[in-house]
């Protein structure tokens, strides 16, 4: 269990951590507007970008807008940092949180129904259920996931958040709104029903899941912040149910994200913010709420 936590650890958690987000794949730059807005305050720039977390190597070049910001800026600030991630701490933290003890197992925590719902989803792929009788709802989620978007051919190696923190490295300070831990144990305090849910709406997710990477792909192609938003609001609007994990997952870390941005808005100088862009869309998105704390924002 070790090797295949450690193997799906870094593309698992970059997408279900930073949940639906967005995709990129080939030739994602081309006539691209831009998921990334501008705000001002009287002493600080901030630079709100939307990323996508997996993707293809066509995604670059990016737009010029986007590397113009990108370029303005003495700060980087993205939800976790992953070039300076400790593989093995992560990795016992995440051995210790998505893991049960001697005495616990999966089937004691899932309701008959998702159970068997999930063993039929990972027979399919030649994966015996009894391999991941120890692992919790919320990172078996995260687990199949990432198997399916292995085969759509997404990888993180190309996501936004490292392309821009490898380029920081050595020339602009680099800051953390989140980090690693935080995301952890966020999926972690889920309770059992919202683990449930959780893992039953990913499983019966999959089969379209390239429909709806190449919806998500068009409107942040397209800076389409309304597009995006009706995407990723669908499925809670179909199915109330989820709207706790929704508010865990997106609206509480929202309100905390706008935290930190008014920080470099309060400071001076320039930030160049690259967070999912899954959270800047929406009334309780982080674009709508920095406007209603009065700061100017503008998309590019």
């Amino acid at each position: 269990m070790t090797k295949m936590i450690n193997s799906i650890l870094i593309a698992g958690l970059a997408f279900v951590l930073l949940a639906a987000s967005g995709f990129a794949q080939q030739n994602a730059a081309a006539g691209q507007t831009g998921f990334i807005w501008k705000v001002k305050s009287k002493t600080a720039t901030v630079y709100l970008l939307g990323t996508v977390h997996l993707a293809k190597p066509g995604i670059y070049p990016l737009a010029k807008t986007v590397e113009d910001c990108f370029a303005k800026a003495d700060t980087l600030a993205v939800e976790a940092n992953l070039t300076e991630v400790d593989k093995g701490r992560l990795q016992h933290l995440i051995i210790t949180t998505a893991t049960y003890g001697a005495d616990d197992a999966l089937e004691k925590h899932l309701s008959e129904a998702t159970y068997e719902l999930v063993k039929t989803e990972l027979e399919g792929n030649g994966l015996p259920i009894e391999e991941f009788n120890k692992i919790k709802p919320w990172f078996l989620a995260l687990t199949l996931t990432t198997l399916e978007l292995g085969k759509l051919g997404y990888d993180p190696n190309y996501g936004l958040d490292k392309y821009f923190t490898e380029k920081a490295q050595g020339k602009k300070r680099i800051v953390e709104i989140e980090s690693f831990d935080y995301q952890i144990n966020l999926l972690n305090s889920f309770s059992d029903r919202e683990q449930d849910l959780f893992l039953l709406y990913t499983v019966r997710e999959l089969a379209t899941l390239k429909k709806e990477a190449d919806a998500m792909l068009a409107t942040w192609k397209a800076g389409d912040a309304r597009g995006m938003e009706t995407i990723l609001s669908r499925e809670l609007v179909e199915h109330p149910e989820l709207a706790t994990i929704y508010e865990k997952l997106f609206y509480v870390r929202n309100r905390a994200m706008v935290g930190k941005i008014e920080q470099f808005l309060q400071a001076k100088g320039t930030t160049f913010v690259a967070v999912g862009a899954g959270h800047l869309v929406g009334a309780q998105g982080l674009v709508e709420l920095l406007r209603g704390k009065g700061y100017t924002v503008g998309q590019l």
